[in-house]
């Protein structure tokens, strides 16, 4: 025997080498250690580990101890006295004496083992556990142990129990421990572990036509990559009265398989109305998706397969009805081409309407890869197959088959491109597009597409392009699906021109102009110019378009700003010596310094522009003219515009809009105003609006949208508010506004409405209010409460809580001043609870009183007085278990439920006026 005694750096280095050959299918890492000893007993190689803390790694799972020996010869992992095995898969720590670990199946052993996760807690004098399953003798489980209480409120002892990790666990001769006191002997307890979608149901129903109704939904397992779940169903009117079915998860359970999902259900048809339907309705869905690995392919053949029919919840004249759907498809990537195998068609009665996607038995695709050399390159695709779809109405002969017609299809496309430079600054590029269909009807569809440009270059800013293409479109499909819906037959021949330049520093002009050899000059496009100005102060777009052939101007727009912030300010151009002549340059005098400006502009802080366009068409658009002052701050401005309508002509419309804003500490500048307003002058519309901000937290603003010249049948001339408050988005914040319809000609406001709100939040605390009273106007004859709103939520501590909204309204109906008055009081609702338990522990029982109700009073006179309705509840919360009751005393329904973890609130009876109801039992009065 050797013993080494190296760091745990050192130990991670030599052992884990030789762990990680010798386990062959597992992987072992060893993550801190203090000993390393080699030993040779009975012809088998030991390799035992120590320390204090030593802690391995086999692939994912983690592995804890003071002591390990590894049997490299049976490979396995003793893990000597106390230690823990966390499976990284599940979830799941086993803690126990004397574990061990067989590397070869992944099963684990061991006596007095203690195994928790998340939600379960499982003792057992023996344990094994093994992919997939987990066994135990002599088992005690509990899901109560993470609520950190002794005894547990609730658990199970067991001869023999069996875990399935991620669905469920079985327990046989199994006895109900209350507080660790045996009440209760079961042969069998079955606990679900899996999603709650996937535990058992079961649903039973009473009710006309069906009569009595079962649903039940048992999950299910097959080893550990397969889930399910058995679906039955009882209708007893029904004819047959019993359906069934499956829905089903696979992963990976057969070789080049990855997935498989199933659902399938025959149920007994429903009545339609009264009548009873003979029969059954039949829903599957089934899919498949796997690869094959390919030796010479880049990734493996991918494949998915779906079959689907829905005939459930169909009437029986839907042409969908009785119709399965089957589509398969298959795809490889090589080297040199990717190929498609794509199916789809349906199975069941022949379709009566055109086929919305089209049928592919079968279709097979073939894409080379682009081939490229030096500026040539090529991409060329090819597929062909038999299709049904619907019928092309444009093709007769297709038309005349019917609706839908099946023939087969060869398409071939393919896209060419060369690039090159003949000469210094020229580009030249030339491109050839086709697609060409080819039909077993005899018919065919071409597209072909041509094209050539040529660009020279001159100075770097100035191009000369030249252009010419030819585009030919031929035939008719007899497929609505592949049909373009335009003429069979088009053909095209566009030559153009395109002329960029520079003529002057910060000027660009262009032209452009396509001429289309086999249109006639009616259909021809016109030219196009544009000019654009960016020299300071004159910043220029423009277009127009002109047609040469008609000579007639078809558009122009144009858009202009002269401005320049930086004309006022003097730039220093140094002095430069003089410069004799020479060979390439002339002689320079000598130059002094001087002082240069941006731009002659004479108002640094005016900004003008002007816009507006014309067309052919719908003639002049409006112009408009806008003048803008800013101040030494970029964010104090004047801004004043004027729009004129051309056609008319008149002025349509003026406007003003002024801002100004502090650019210091806002102690210093506390306040920033803002205000616009329009004028409409054919309709005599004024729309403005002012907000004055104080110091960034308080705001006064106004608005009004006002008509000069009311009609006489108005009664008012538009509306003005006023508003002061607290500028929004703070935690606490109220508002004040008054205003409403106004009326010019009588000279003042005919509604008005004086409304005001407050919001104020703080931690477990939040309160709005908010309130609006109609005031005499010269319209409305009385001041009064129309509208109150209430909504709080007050948190006392961690043990009580009240919360609640209040609204109050106030109507009329009727004409002043024999009105009647409405008021309503709505609660909805105000809710109160308290948590009860012991100090410094979470509460074990909240005890909640909410009101939801409604008043009404009509003239002072409450209408359909009833006594206050309130709903009393009682939940005790225990953790691992939960008990709800609930009182309507308004009702009168009382209600008792229990939940477990994982699954929602059982009913236990449900109490009501005209008797009870207990699930499983018919009602009783």
């Amino acid at each position: 025997m050797r013993r080494l005694t190296h760091t745990a750096l050192l130990t991670l280095g030599l052992l884990g080498t030789g762990l990680v050959g010798a386990a062959e299918a597992r992987t072992v890492r060893i993550v801190s250690a203090d000993t390393l000893e080699l030993r040779r007993l009975d012809e088998q190689e030991l390799v035992v580990i120590s320390g204090e803390n030593v802690e391995l790694r086999v692939d994912d799972d983690v592995v804890r101890a003071k002591r390990v020996e590894f049997n490299r010869t049976r490979r396995t992992l003793t893990l000597v006295g106390a230690a823990t095995y966390r499976s990284a898969k599940d979830g799941q720590v086993l803690a126990g004496e004397n574990l061990v670990v067989d590397l070869g199946d992944e099963q684990v052993t061991g006596q007095d083992v203690l195994i928790s996760d998340d939600d379960l807690e499982i003792r057992g004098q023996e344990i094994e556990r093994i992919p997939g399953q987990l066994r135990a003798t002599g088992g005690y489980f509990t899901t109560c142990a993470r609520c950190g209480r002794t005894p547990n409120d609730y658990a199970f002892r067991a001869e023999r129990l069996i875990v399935y990790p991620g669905d469920r666990l079985v327990a046989y001769r199994a006895q109900l421990l209350l507080a660790d006191v045996p009440v209760l002997f079961l042969p069998v307890v079955v606990l679900p572990l899996n999603d709650p979608e996937r535990q058992p149901r079961l649903q039973i129903g009473q009710g006309a036509p069906d009569g009595l109704t079962v649903e039940a939904d048992l999950p299910f397992s097959i080893g550990a990559s397969t889930l399910g779940t058995t679906l039955i169903r009882y209708y007893q009117n029904r004819n047959p009265s019993v359906g069934f079915g499956v829905a089903l998860r696979s992963y990976a359970p057969l070789p080049f398989v990855d997935r498989v999902n199933l659902y399938t259900l025959v149920s007994p048809r429903p009545f339609v109305g009264t009548v009873q339907q003979v029969g059954d309705d039949l829903d599957l869905d089934f899919s498949v998706t796997g690869r094959v690995p390919l030796s010479l392919a880049l990734r493996d053949l991918d494949y998915t397969l779906s079959v689907t029919r829905r005939d459930i919840g169909r009437p029986l004249t839907d042409p969908e009805r009785g119709v399965t759907s089957v589509n398969f498809g298959a795809k490889v990537d090589y080297p040199l081409f990717t190929a498609e195998l794509n199916y789809v068609d349906r199975y069941g009665p022949a379709p009566t309407t055109g086929l919305g996607t089209p049928l592919r038995t079968p279709e097979v695709v073939l894409d080379p890869k682009p081939y490229t050399r030096g500026n040539f390159s090529a991409d060329v695709r090819f597929s062909a197959g038999r299709y049904t779809g619907q019928s092309n109405p444009l093709s007769r002969s297709a038309s005349a088959q019917g609706v839908n017609i099946t023939t087969t299809r060869l398409e071939e496309s393919h896209t060419l491109a060369y690039t090159a430079q003949p000469w210094r600054n020229a580009d030249l590029s030339l491109s050839n597009t086709f697609s060409g269909r080819y039909y077993g009807t005899g018919a065919r569809t071409v597209q072909l597409n041509l094209g050539a440009q040529l660009t020279q270059r001159f100075n770097v800013t100035n191009t000369l392009s030249a252009s010419a293409g030819y585009s030919r479109t031929e035939g008719t499909s007899p497929f609505a699906f592949d049909a373009d819906g335009r003429s069979p037959r088009r053909i095209s021949a566009p030559l153009g021109l395109t002329l960029s330049t520079v003529p002057v520093r910060d000027v660009r002009f262009g032209v452009s102009y396509t001429r289309d050899l086999f249109l006639t000059p009616d259909q021809q496009r016109p030219a196009t110019f544009t000019l654009d100005v960016t020299r300071v102060p004159l910043n220029l777009n423009s277009q127009l378009t002109y047609n040469p052939l008609s000579k007639e101007l078809e558009s122009f727009s144009y858009s202009a700003t002269l401005s320049d912030p930086q004309s006022g300010a003097r730039t220093l151009v140094p002095a430069q010596p003089a410069r004799p002549a020479s060979a390439d340059t002339p002689a320079a005098p000598a130059r002094g310094a001087y002082y240069s400006r941006s731009s002659r502009w004479p108002a640094p802080n005016l900004t003008l522009s002007a816009n507006g366009s014309y067309a052919r068409a719908t003639g002049f658009a409006p112009f408009t003219l806008r003048a803008t002052v800013t101040g030494d701050a970029r964010t104090n401005s004047f801004s004043v515009y004027a729009t004129h309508n051309i056609q008319k002509p008149q002025l349509d419309e003026v406007g003003v809009t002024i801002s100004a804003s502090p650019t210091q500490d806002t102690v210093l500048n506390p306040v920033s105003f803002t205000a616009s307003e329009k004028l409409f002058v054919p309709t005599g519309r004024v729309v403005g609006d002012v907000k004055i901000i104080w110091r960034s937290r308080y705001q006064f603003s106004t608005t009004h949208d006002l008509l000069l010249t009311r009609p006489a049948t108005a009664t008012d001339s538009g509306t003005v508010t006023y508003s002061v408050g607290t500028v929004s988005g703070s935690a606490n914040a109220w508002q004040v506004t008054y205003g409403g319809p106004y009326d010019l000609v009588r000279g003042g406001f005919t509604r008005p409405t004086l409304s005001g709100s407050l919001s104020a939040t703080r931690p477990d605390q939040r309160l709005a209010l908010s309130a609006a009273v109609n005031v005499a106007g010269l319209d409305q004859p009385r001041t009064e409460l129309a509208r109150a709103d209430l909504d709080a939520n007050w948190q006392f501590g961690s043990r009580a809580a009240l919360s609640g909204r209040a609204l109050y309204t106030r109507t009329r109906s009727g004409t002043y001043p024999a009105d009647v008055a409405t008021d309503t009081l709505q609660l909805d609702p105000v809710r109160f609870s308290v948590g009860i338990g012991r100090q410094g522990e979470r509460p074990g029982a909240y005890v909640t009183a909410s009101l939801r109700q409604s008043f009404t009073w009509v003239d002072g006179v409450r209408q359909n007085p009833t006594p206050l309705s309130p709903v009393l509840g009682l939940t005790i919360d225990r953790c691992c278990w939960a008990l709800q009751a609930e009182a309507d005393l308004g009702l009168k329904r009382y209600r008792l439920s229990v939940g477990l973890p994982g699954q929602t609130q059982y009913p236990l009876f449900d109490l009501i006026g005209t008797g009870f109801e207990v699930p499983l039992l018919p009602t009783r009065p």
